[in-house]
Formats: structure tokens, sequence, C-alpha cells
């Protein structure tokens, strides 16, 4: 199969996917939406969700205190968090959100079930979270703006606990589901985002028998389970939700947007790519976020790799006068 880059990549992504992603999605009566308030049972799985995580790696530090931090553990944490921090940023963001490229179907079902280990969510839901930040980007109605809850320190505060985390507990938008219609037209994405609880198992078991088996002992599975499962999530978490609180606040914004998103040299590194958040919101669908030879993008050195394999193809770049044109410096 013959590798193509696609360098026609549009300024704006609205009007790149308006037509097939967006068709049902009314963009001027946000205003007027009613909210859905979120069940008690949703609440309850949502905290243990961010909570569970977080007492993993407190019980991780106190364990260490007996048990030490071998390199199995070291091996199952960093190995762990490329594979599900990549599902995140390759898949369900660049691949399933964006469309910045083309692939297998197989490489489909292998994203999706590793963004799924995340723990950030069924895949449609999501993805149709997202589609929604980008259409209302730190405007009222963004699911996830740091800048919509009030001026000073307080608002400051609000703002950024809201972005990082606060929105999750907040009501659910209604009929979310109108920002993936051309998703729920794939059988396979439907199927892997219905099946989101078996692959969060998924991603707890794996670690906790590599742990046994690599060790060949039960204490060993079960750092496993704890640094291979929870405090990887806790990690992956805290980095994916920085994107949209810390991206949102602090770091240099090279290309004019409309919203106040930044590129952030940490999790430019830690995100794989994904904390190049201006670039991102410059030129949304371009399959790479690092845009300069400094600004590493792992995600996309691995989608270029696949590209090379055969594996992935038609991926998208912003072609260099756009570039130029959408920089803050020019006219």
């Amino acid at each position: 199969m013959t590798t193509t880059i696609n360098t026609s990549t549009p300024d704006s992504w609205l009007i790149a996917t308006r037509d097939s992603i967006l068709e049902d999605a009314p963009h001027a009566q946000h205003d007027e939406e009613e909210l859905h308030p979120i069940s008690p049972a949703i609440q309850i799985v949502t905290l243990l969700a961010v909570v569970v995580p977080f007492l993993g790696l407190i019980l991780a530090i106190a364990l260490m205190w007996d048990h030490g931090f071998s390199w199995v553990e070291l091996t199952l944490l960093a190995g762990m968090y490329v594979i599900t921090i990549g599902g995140v940023g390759i898949g369900f963001h660049r691949l399933f959100t964006h469309r910045s490229f083309e692939t297998h179907r197989i490489i489909k079902i292998i994203l999706g079930i590793f963004g799924s280990m995340a723990v950030e969510g069924p895949l449609l839901k999501w993805v149709a979270t997202h589609r929604r930040h980008h259409q209302l980007s730190d405007r009222d109605g963004d699911p996830h703006s740091p800048h919509l809850h009030g001026e000073g320190f307080i608002g400051f505060v609000k703002g950024l606990w809201h972005a990082h985390v606060g929105w999750l507990f907040q009501p659910d938008i209604p009929d979310l589901s109108r920002y993936v219609g051309d998703l729920n037209r794939d059988r396979d994405l439907r199927w892997l985002s219905r099946l989101f609880v078996l692959w969060v198992t998924l991603g707890l078991v794996l670690p906790f028998l590599l742990g046994g088996v690599l060790t060949g002992s039960w204490i060993g599975a079960i750092l496993g389970l704890i640094w291979g499962g929870l405090v990887r999530i806790f990690v992956v978490h805290h980095v994916t939700w920085s994107i949209n609180s810390v991206c949102h606040i602090w770091g240099s914004r090279p290309y004019r947007t409309t919203d106040h998103s930044k590129n952030n040299v940490v999790f430019g590194w830690i995100g794989l790519g994904e904390g190049w958040h201006n670039n991102h919101h410059a030129f949304p669908t371009s399959a790479r976020h690092g845009l300069r030879w400094w600004q590493v993008d792992v995600s996309y050195m691995i989608i270029r790799s696949m590209a090379l394999l055969g594996m992935t193809w038609n991926l998208k770049l912003p072609a260099k006068q756009t570039l130029v044109r959408k920089m803050q410096n020019q006219p």
C-alpha cells in the first residue's frame, strides 16, 4: 500500500467536518439546552474511577517500604502507560475524533481497546465530548473550559478545578450522540464502546497476570496490578486532564485561535505530543501536533512509522503556507 500524506488540511475543524460529522449538531442552540442530571449510580462510578487510582498510588508508595520497586513494576507502569495514553491520543483523539489518518479495521479495534483501558469513558462518549469541546472551545457550552467560572483568584481556582476533574460530575449534555453520527454507523466502534467495562477489566487483569508470570509470585501479581493498573490509570488520568486544564492556562500561543489553547512543554513530552495544544487547536485535523523539530510528538512518530509499514495512510498535515498564515505575528 502506498503511503500518502495530505497537506491540504483546512484551517477550521468545523469546516472540515460539519457536513459528515456535525450534520445533526446545531451550532447556535447550546444556550437553550436543558442539561440532564447524572444519575447517582453514574456519579458513584465516576467518583470511584477518580479516587481508587489515587488510593492505589498511596498503597504503592506504602508497599515500597517492604517490597521495593523493581524493573518489573517499572516496566509494567511504563508499558501500560504508553499503550493506554497512546490509545487515547492516537486512537480516541487523532483517529476517531479528528480523522487525522486512516488505517485498517483491526488497528482501529486495537486502538479502541487500548484507549478504553485508560478508563476515561466509552469511546463514543469520549469522542462526542471532545468534538463539542472543539466546537465551543472556551465559550459557553464547552464541557471543560477553565475560563468560564468568574473573575479573580476564586474564579481561577474554580475554573482550574472544573477543567481538570470537576466537569466529570456535571450534568450530561442532551443528545450528545449527535456529535458521533459518523462513528455510530460503524458496527465495530459501537460494540467497542458498549464493552467499555470489559476493556477496563482487561487493563487491570493484564498487568496482574504479567506481574505474576514475570516474578513467579502472588505478590508480584498484586504489585503488577497496583503499578501497571491503578498507578498507571492515575498518571494517565491526570496527564490527559491536564490537557484540558493546564494547556488552556499556561504555555505559549504561536498560532492564532479563537480560544486560550496553549503549547505546554511538560505535557508535550509526557503526553506523547498531546500537550502541543495550541498547535492542535490551530490545525485540529493534523496528525502531527508537534510542528517544530524540538516539539517531540511520540504519537506522530508512531503514526508515521506505521505509515512506512503500510499500516496507516492519508496522514493529514497543514501545508507550510497555512502554518505561516496562522502565526501570531502575521497579518
